[in-house]
């Protein structure tokens, strides 16, 4: 059997997901030479999409297109997994048992998702009741069995703690919400969303929006409260205050049956990260709006995403330790500031862009409309039209670009690093 083969590129973007090929073709577009993604995935997927899939607005096929026609041009592809990083010494150490050394690195493998994490919940999305909008596989099976329900208890759980677009998981609920009440039968379901914050969302206009749905479609919601365990047997589960917002220390505890479950699993950064030396410590202030805690993510400064102790190594999207909330939309803004600041080093000159912690959330509420949130790392408004403060509004026009806008833009123009 031959050896491993090594090589050596001028960058190395480790993670072919919306971040690391967007930047890839940010940085060939300035002129930057010898880029090369590291991606072990065949397929690519638009997560955005997945809460379409769930809630019965979009097609599983809608999501999904070949990595290998997404790549940007001009930008190269190792099909591989990273094992680990030694930054001192400028390597990426694949699973294949390959070499890969680099004079620069943008680490943006993504996040974690830990279904093992809860007892049971594992388990319980192997159930006809186990659905979830993300995963690809569970999405569709997440309609199937929402659309067919006709009376019962559908539980739909938010995690505590670090999550790309936490607010995603209430999107199929109200999707599930609609459809239900256009079918006539949402009175003879009982709907209970279970968040780990003391609001829907943590900003007061979006918040007055949410609940307003809530409360039209009866929806029951456990603030300040996670899943810690289910029973797929006996369709039971226990939620326990978040200790961090409810002073209970997750000791309160409260069992509860369901005929549905919809879960978001915990998320965290990569394992492998930790053993790179890249990661932030304990301690350390960036965090995705939820917990304030980034540890093991990937250390950077926050305003120009460069590593503090490695000026060769970048990081963003999930990954990153930064002070946004976690987002694909947080990338629109990040991919811009990493390519410019690199392409700048490179250069030997100063950065010269700064990230504003803009991030973005659209809620579908409706089976036609959208609550857009866009805001910064303080959960303060931070419109895309300046003057027009109303765009958080329920919206019929926010829908349209949710559902069929941004996809183009996305599959089209932002992979390209053109948006």
């Amino acid at each position: 059997m031959p050896a491993p083969q090594s090589a050596h590129h001028n960058v190395v973007v480790i993670g072919g997901g919306n971040a690391g090929l967007s930047v890839a073709g940010r940085l060939r577009r300035y002129g930057v030479s010898d880029v090369t993604v590291i991606e072990p995935r065949e397929n690519h997927l638009y997560q955005p999409m997945f809460s379409h899939i769930a809630g019965g607005t979009a097609a599983p096929g809608m999501a999904v297109r070949r990595q290998a026609s997404v790549i940007p041009r001009g930008v190269g592809w190792i099909r591989d997994r990273v094992e680990t990083i030694a930054p001192d010494t400028n390597t990426v150490m694949l699973e294949s048992g390959a070499r890969v050394t680099n004079g620069q690195l943008v680490v943006c493998p993504g996040i974690q998702k830990n279904w093992n994490a809860v007892p049971g919940l594992a388990d319980a999305m192997a159930t006809p009741q186990g659905v979830s909008n993300y995963e690809l596989e569970y999405a569709p099976k997440a309609w199937q069995v929402l659309s067919s329900t006709r009376s019962g208890t559908v539980v739909f759980t938010q995690p505590a703690g670090p999550a790309t677009c936490a607010g995603a998981a209430q999107k199929p609920m109200y999707l599930a919400c609609d459809y239900w009440r256009e079918q006539g039968v949402l009175a003879d379901i009982r709907v209970v969303l279970v968040v780990s914050s003391p609001t829907l969302f943590g900003m007061p206009m979006i918040d007055r929006e949410l609940e307003r749905k809530v409360a039209e479609y009866g929806i029951e919601v456990q603030y300040s409260s996670e899943l810690v365990e289910v029973d797929a047997q006996a369709k039971t589960l226990v939620i326990a205050g978040v200790g961090a917002y409810s002073g209970s220390g997750g000791v309160s505890r409260r069992s509860l049956s369901y005929d549905v479950l919809h879960a978001v699993p915990p998320q965290s950064a990569p394992d492998w990260i930790a053993s790179t030396g890249l990661a932030a410590e304990a301690g350390n202030d960036g965090n995705d709006g939820n917990d304030g805690d980034a540890t093991g993510f990937v250390d950077v400064d926050p305003l120009t995403l460069r590593h503090p102790r490695y000026p060769n190594v970048w990081s963003l999207g999930d990954a990153a330790a930064t002070t946004n909330s976690k987002s694909g939309g947080a990338l629109r803004q990040q991919t811009l500031v990493l390519a410019k600041n690199l392409a700048a080093a490179l250069a030997g000159k100063p950065l010269p862009e700064r990230y504003n912690g803009y991030s973005v959330c659209p809620f579908t509420v409706s089976r036609s409309s959208v609550v857009f949130a866009e805001f910064d790392d303080r959960y303060q408004p931070k419109p895309t039209i300046p003057f027009w403060r109303g765009l958080a509004k329920e919206r019929r026009l926010t829908w349209v670009a949710d559902r069929y806008v941004l996809p183009w833009v996305y599959w089209n123009l932002i992979l390209k690093g053109r948006a």
